[in-house]
């Protein structure tokens, strides 16, 4: 397109056209290849404030607004949290596991092979979680299963699990308090939560 200031010349003929859309997206590669280039930035925010104006769509309303409000004035943060108390403790022992998946660092856990088994004592169901190559995986295991024994094996309620994966509660705490038992080596729920890392909640929208 002719470098920056090529880009810029379609962008602001797409704008002057009312085609905002094209306008956001050509612009899209320059921020991210120059985040610094305010004059992009500013048109870009022009664009979004436009389709936020004919959005009949609140969120996307809202969307369009909050790109061009970061644009201007830089990451203005996550005011509000979603995951309160009584919809995480609503949680399944499958979305459990899930979530503890998401919140694994590849790179970091790559060299770790974790095999552990989850007693669910309220659902009188054993889970296995295997940790390998970086990615955390776990299945229900049948009464009739023949694999590898586990590294460590951790007796609990679904609510203990909960508490202990989302770091509510201590593990060491509640193993000594008699509410999570233990068989194997208990140090591998350690080395698991060590390579789990919490997102930030805080990421940009439009920008680098």
């Amino acid at each position: 397109m002719g470098g920056a200031s090529g880009v810029l010349k379609v962008a602001r003929k797409a704008y002057s056209d009312g085609d905002y859309r094209w306008c956001v997206q050509v612009l899209n590669y320059l921020i991210f290849a120059d985040p610094d280039n305010e004059k992009a930035k500013m048109l870009q925010a022009s664009a979004f404030e436009q389709l936020a104006y004919g959005s009949e769509n609140a969120t996307w309303r809202n969307f369009f607004l909050s790109g061009a409000y970061e644009l201007r004035n830089g990451n203005f943060g996550t005011p509000t949290k979603a995951s309160s108390v009584g919809m995480i403790s609503a949680l399944s022992v499958d979305q459990v596991f899930d979530s503890a998946a998401f919140l694994v660092n590849g790179p970091k856990a790559w060299d770790l092979h974790l095999v552990n088994d989850w007693i669910i004592t309220d659902q009188n169901q054993t889970y296995r979680t295997e940790l390998r190559n970086g990615v955390l995986i776990h299945y229900v295991v049948p009464a009739d299963f023949k694999g590898p024994a586990p590294d460590a094996t951790f007796t609990l309620s679904r609510l203990e699990l909960i508490a202990t994966m989302t770091g509510a509660k201590d593990i060491v705490k509640e193993i000594q308090a008699g509410n999570i038992k233990v068989s194997g080596d208990p140090a591998k729920l350690k080395q698991l939560k060590d390579v789990m890392e919490k997102p930030d909640p805080n990421f940009n929208i439009v920008t680098p």
